[in-house]
């Protein structure tokens, strides 16, 4: 059976003569609908090895006109986020501001990133991202890679590279991805020296473990788990005043970074940089694109002379970011200098967001969607920060409950994945939940449709 269906495929230069196809090539050119068609077929393909019954050439030029679209217009890149989570890893974290994605278009060009104005001579790069950190943080220096996984093995590279260093056992994290602090440690050069036990380790685990071939002191913060109970490790203050007692370099990596006290939500305040330095951290790392709220990135800050021995560290260019990283970067940093991140910066907007405006936005939904195949109700629901950020707190919402009629809450999800915009909710008691705290208000109409396309009789 398979090899009839494996017959039944068209050839690729069938497919680029037949009138479909030069209607596309006319509209996205020879070359990109060649090489979606390609992909088409080789997905026909899998799926007629993995058992597929059947196979319908009149699907495939829609098919191949929905991956154009996907792979050559911004409309198809865009998602609509309704699932509650601030910071959706998968649906690219925080969005920037606008005035970051000015900077983005203006940074296109030719761009001051490297040159001294007044002189004409090579400079730092991050030369300006590196004055507002200072301000920020009280850090001495500051430096930025493309991650904060980069972050903390290039700090581990230049600091301790041949040597140990010690880490709680109960801070040695795993998080999405597959990324262990174990194997970014051994890929660093330096070689793990864990102590205390998961639950709680002491100051004099640290103390009794440092000795002639210890390289540094390292402190991570379990972001996106937590330990209660009988549980605790030492401060970064106290961990700080023991690495100046015997000589050793401390490391704090931070994981999401915060510039601000996430307190005035009702949230759990994450670690402060600037307290972190403040305790005498001599180095930490944070990623710029969580509580920031900036392109992906991380950023380093601490004494100047550790910051400079990174910058000289080969790992550092392989690692460095590009000047759209840093156009984005830098006018995001400005809206904490400014004050104004609470407005213009779009996860602190939805974290203020009100639930009369929620309720009132699911309403509004629920309105435009009345007489479409399927009931509609607004119900509380709990949105989440995301990204590994306060993992156990929840932050009430407002959600628009979809019960279809003629087709089920998965197909109906996949429906909404492959809309465009593509729309993400969630599946909750045989029902797809869309959260509007993580939908931005001017997105209500274009929701609408989607769901109201989805939701009609066909694939």
């Amino acid at each position: 059976m398979n090899n009839e269906l494996y017959r039944q495929l068209p050839s690729i230069s069938e497919v680029l003569e037949s009138d479909d196809a030069r209607l596309l090539i006319d509209e996205f050119g020879a070359g990109a609908v060649k090489h979606a068609a390609r992909l088409e077929l080789a997905v026909a393909r899998v799926k007629i090895a993995q058992g597929a019954e059947m196979f319908d050439a009149t699907t495939l030029p829609l098919a191949i006109r929905m991956r154009l679209l996907q792979l050559s217009r911004a409309e198809g890149r865009r998602a609509i986020n309704a699932t509650g989570i601030l910071l959706h890893t998968g649906l690219g974290r925080a969005p920037l501001s606008e005035t970051a994605c000015s900077s983005l278009a203006l940074a296109r060009g030719y761009s001051v990133l490297q040159t001294d104005r007044a002189t004409g001579e090579r400079s730092l790069r991050e030369i300006n991202l590196e004055a507002m950190l200072r301000e920020l943080t009280g850090c001495e220096a500051a430096t930025v890679v493309n991650n904060n996984a980069a972050a903390t093995m290039l700090i581990l590279n230049s600091l301790a590279a041949n040597r140990e260093v010690v880490i709680s056992r109960g801070q040695l994290i795993e998080i999405g991805g597959a990324y262990r602090m174990t194997d970014v440690m051994a890929m660093s050069g330096c070689r793990l020296r864990e102590v205390g036990c998961t639950n709680r380790t002491h100051l004099r685990d640290y103390e009794n473990a440092i000795n002639e071939d210890t390289g540094a002191l390292i402190h991570v913060h379990t972001s996106n788990y937590r330990v209660r109970g009988f549980a605790g490790t030492p401060p970064i203050r106290e961990l700080a005043a023991l690495g100046r007692k015997r000589g050793l370099p401390v490391i704090d990596d931070l994981g999401s970074g915060a510039l601000v006290n996430l307190s005035r939500w009702g949230l759990a305040d994450e670690p402060l940089v600037a307290d972190s330095l403040k305790a005498g951290a001599d180095v930490v790392c944070f990623s710029g694109d969580k509580l920031i709220c900036g392109p992906q990135s991380g950023i380093i800050c601490g004494r100047k002379e550790i910051v400079e021995k990174i910058r000289k560290n080969p790992f550092a260019r392989m690692f460095r970011v590009c000047k759209l990283t840093l156009a984005a970067l830098e006018t995001t940093l400005l809206h904490f200098l400014n004050g104004d991140y609470e407005t213009e910066i779009p996860f602190y907007r939805f974290l203020s967001r009100p639930m009369e405006e929620l309720r009132q936005a699911a309403g509004e939904l629920i309105t435009a969607l009345a007489g479409h195949r399927a009931s509609f109700s607004a119900v509380a629901s709990s949105a989440h920060i995301g990204s590994g950020s306060i993992p156990d707190e929840e932050i009430p919402s407002c959600a628009v409950s979809i019960k279809p009629e003629n087709l089920s809450v998965g197909e109906l999800s996949r429906r909404l994945r492959c809309s465009f915009p593509g729309v993400f909710g969630r599946i909750q008691n045989d029902e797809v939940l869309l959260d509007l705290r993580t939908v931005f208000p001017d997105e209500i109409e274009t929701l609408a449709t989607c769901v109201a396309g989805a939701l009609e009789p066909g694939p």
